[in-house]
């Protein structure tokens, strides 16, 4: 199996974290950004990035090159809600979700296809989720955020595929996290009761998949979106 330098902004918790113990486990480069450059999984460099801001992005992706390597593989997780009803969502509230999770996912996975396009090879994986298609009351920004992503990466491959460089969304739906482990046991039922698999994901399943797409096995995938939803979505 080749090594490659992999990239996860937003590895210090939730998925993030789990897709980074995934790459570490299989053997590759890892290192993760968070706003703190604390947090990462062991086996993992981390460092400090917000991706709102290109300097800082750009910054990290130095850092990166000079102990790592090129980074041939980036996951683009960074993200953000501020979850609250169209009548009441300040225009901050809309802008600023997608400062973080669309803009940013642009920001990176620009300053990542420098190093990309000269070495004829990379793998872009954006973590957008279920809502992004299937909608979610309370989420504008947040779902129009996510929906964007699939835009993104498919003009990627049609822009970048002949240098053969991957872009691929992946999607998931409820997984098991300090933030649904929160929510009211009647609630988590009743999400259940939506779900065609019956329980909520872990973020493991959710790495496993992000690991494949960008392993040697899924060359020939791009501008695919892969729904980890247990059937919630149906694809949409």
């Amino acid at each position: 199996m080749t090594v490659r330098t992999v990239l996860i902004t937003g590895g210090n918790r939730g998925i993030g974290y789990a897709i980074a113990e995934e790459f570490v486990r299989r053997g590759d480069r890892v290192a993760v950004t968070s706003r703190s450059g604390m947090g990462g999984p062991e086996g993992a460099l981390t460092v400090a990035a917000d991706v709102t801001d290109a300097a800082s992005v750009d910054a990290a992706f130095t850092q990166v090159e000079a102990e790592l390597g090129p980074v041939e593989v980036v996951v683009a997780n960074a993200g953000i809600t501020k979850d609250t009803l169209l009548m009441r969502m300040a225009e901050e509230d809309f802008t600023s979700v997608l400062n973080t999770n669309l803009t940013g996912a642009f920001r990176v996975v620009k300053r990542a296809s420098k190093g990309m396009l000269k070495a004829r090879f990379g793998r872009v994986v954006l973590i957008s989720s279920v809502v992004g298609l299937f909608g979610g009351a309370g989420q504008v920004n947040y779902s129009s955020s996510k929906s964007a992503l699939v835009g993104m990466a498919r003009s990627l491959t049609r822009e970048l595929g002949a240098r053969g460089i991957t872009a691929n969304v992946v999607a998931p739906g409820f997984i098991e996290t300090e933030m649904t482990a929160a929510l009211p046991e009647a609630q988590q039922a009743e999400y259940k009761k939506s779900i065609p698999a019956g329980r909520f994901a872990s973020a493991d399943e959710v790495a496993k998949v992000v690991a494949w797409i960008a392993s040697d096995d899924a060359a020939y995938v791009s501008g695919a979106v892969i729904p980890v939803d247990g059937g919630l979505g149906m694809g949409h």
